[in-house]
């Protein structure tokens, strides 16, 4: 590993260091309650909460590294719920009480695999970028949500599956064993397989992967795949425990996940990124939103210092890939 790629995988974790000494000092002068940000069970929470934003992140990191982007995330994450939440009220799982847990399961993740594979084989069939693809894909499967319910939320509570989505092991809640097991089984596929391998080949040089005989478009369609199944399963762990979906669910996701990759140390041109940095951002932005209420800012002032710090991590990046193109040079 170059120094580079240590600084930036190490610069995240640093950065949430000083988070926390950041808030918990803060928070002793300003915090709108008695309660310190540092409180264990405040950090499990922030951990069960950053799952939603934090399994798609983890997936937009492999389309990121491969120089692509998934702007449909959100609609995929709505439209899986919906089927999840609704799928309960079909009249051959009502007959069948809990054993239609795994089914409604089956059927939001197939949801988000389908989803996912149009995009893939539009992008690899048509050659047209990701972003457009994706763009006009966000907008349809936002359209299919309202198709399907109308602007009415789509409601179901499952008990038993609301036991479970609450269940602690090791202290951790479900949601954030998903997260986790998530981050553990992507780092394993970037880190320990051919495919991983091939992913940053075709984000450094996809010309040169296509002349080397890496499969680019069954490669393309295979991570599109992955991030809708990802998205599917995000809205599977956070809908089993609220049981009500509304249409605009999901809205700037998208936007969410790409801004934790960024902050992790993707690029935005493909070729390099890091599961656990991402794993990094996405904590480091709900830190951030967690803190900033913790101390009474509104949601505006949350939006806009996470902006300018994304904005600042854009130019220092460019300022090291830069530099290092400069030392190529002599």
């Amino acid at each position: 590993m170059t120094k580079e790629n240590l600084i930036k995988q190490g610069a995240i974790w640093a950065f949430i260091a000083v988070e926390l000494i950041f808030f918990t000092v803060m928070g002793d002068i300003l915090s709108v309650t008695s309660k310190s940000f540092m409180d264990f069970e405040n950090m499990l929470l922030l951990l069960k909460q950053s799952a939603p934003i934090g399994i798609i992140a983890l997936g937009m990191t492999i389309i990121m590294v491969n120089g692509n982007i998934d702007l449909s995330v959100g609609a995929t994450f709505a439209l899986s719920a919906v089927v999840l939440l609704d799928s309960f009220s079909w009249p051959f799982m009502a007959a069948i009480g809990d054993w239609a847990i795994p089914l409604a399961w089956f059927f939001a993740l197939a949801t988000g695999l389908i989803l996912g594979a149009i995009n893939g084989l539009i992008v690899w069939k048509t050659g047209v970028d990701a972003f457009i693809v994706t763009l006009g894909s966000m907008l349809g499967y936002r359209g299919l949500v309202f198709m399907y319910n109308g602007e009415q939320p789509t409601s179901h509570l499952n008990w038993t599956l609301v036991d479970f989505a609450e269940l602690q092991f090791l202290g951790l809640h479900t949601a954030t064993w998903f997260l986790l097991l998530t981050a553990l089984g992507l780092w394993l596929l970037m880190t320990r397989t051919v495919h991983g391998r091939n992913a940053y080949a075709i984000g450094n040089n996809r010309e040169a992967a296509v002349n080397a005989g890496i499969r680019v478009g069954p490669h393309f369609l295979i991570n599109f795949m992955l991030i809708g199944f990802l998205a599917a399963l995000s809205a599977v762990v956070f809908y089993s425990e609220s049981g009500s979906v509304n249409p605009n669910d999901g809205t700037l996701y998208e936007l969410w996940a790409i801004t934790a990759v960024v902050l992790g140390g993707t690029k935005l041109t493909g070729g390099y990124g890091s599961i656990v940095s991402t794993l990094g951002g996405v904590i480091a932005i709900q830190l951030l939103r967690k803190g900033l209420g913790h101390i009474g800012a509104d949601t505006e002032t949350v939006n806009l210092v996470i902006g300018l710090i994304l904005i600042t991590v854009l130019f220092l990046d460019r300022q090291l890939n830069r530099q290092g193109k400069e030392e190529l040079k002599t």
